[in-house]
């Protein structure tokens, strides 16, 4: 009799123990979970990015290749002067919105001067102030992907078309160039669509137009050639 009381108590503890042992590990994954988790999210939401990225930069080369071969001539500033690219291109894309000039992303004005236009959606890369505007207000379009595109092909562009795209839609966040919005030049001899800080487009040096300290109001915008040939870009954004 004794002995079988004895058992069970031993049973018992046993038991006991090792519900507390699976408690214990369960809250030690826990912990675990919290820390990691926000890194995992991250990793993702820039796979997103990176994803984004290029779809959305094949998918302008593509409709830049298609109209010059249809229209028989380059993409440059000397054939679409101002206002005339915008609604020839926009053809080439089915079942979006067009925002017209500023319908969609909206600006400010600092003074009458158009360096001081500000968006007042899109922050520059270091997150310090937000984007000069100046050079998305030429016109404007929301793909059928939610993709969204701003243009420029006038003087303050340099003499070149420039397409600007924020490649997981206007409505999402974080809307801070060179992270989800990037910057394209097509090369007026050329007609290709170079990533923005490429050699020979308008903004080159990395140190001013993709730096986490500057806060030029076009910080963000040579960041493109950057995402294009660094491996990590994505991986490594702060």
């Amino acid at each position: 009799m004794n002995n079988k009381k004895l058992k069970k108590s031993c049973t018992q503890k046993t038991v006991a123990f090792t519900l507390a042992e699976v408690l214990i590990t369960l809250g030690i994954i826990g912990i675990v979970a919290a820390m990691t988790l926000p890194a995992v999210i991250n990793d993702t939401k820039n796979k997103e990015l990176e994803v984004g990225f290029k779809k959305g930069y094949s998918i302008i080369s593509q409709a830049v290749m298609r109209m010059q071969s249809e229209e028989g001539m380059i993409a440059n500033t000397n054939n679409y002067g101002m206002g005339k690219f915008v609604p020839v291109f926009i053809k080439y894309f089915n079942g979006g919105k067009d925002c017209d000039l500023h319908g969609c992303e909206s600006y400010e004005w600092g003074s009458s001067d158009i360096d001081n236009q500000l968006s007042q959606n899109y922050q520059i890369f270091s997150k310090k102030r937000y984007a000069g505007s100046g050079y998305f207000d030429e016109g404007q379009y929301i793909m059928s992907d939610s993709m969204f595109l701003m243009i420029e092909n006038n003087s303050a562009a340099g003499n070149s078309i420039l397409i600007s795209i924020d490649v997981n839609g206007f409505y999402k966040k974080p809307n801070v160039w060179g992270y989800d919005l990037f910057t394209f030049q097509i090369d007026q001899e050329s007609g290709k669509v170079l990533p923005m800080g490429a050699p020979g487009t308008r903004w080159t040096n990395h140190a001013t137009y993709c730096s986490t300290t500057s806060d030029n109001r076009v910080n963000g915008a040579s960041c493109a050639y950057k995402a294009f040939t660094e491996k990590d870009y994505f991986k490594n954004l702060p």
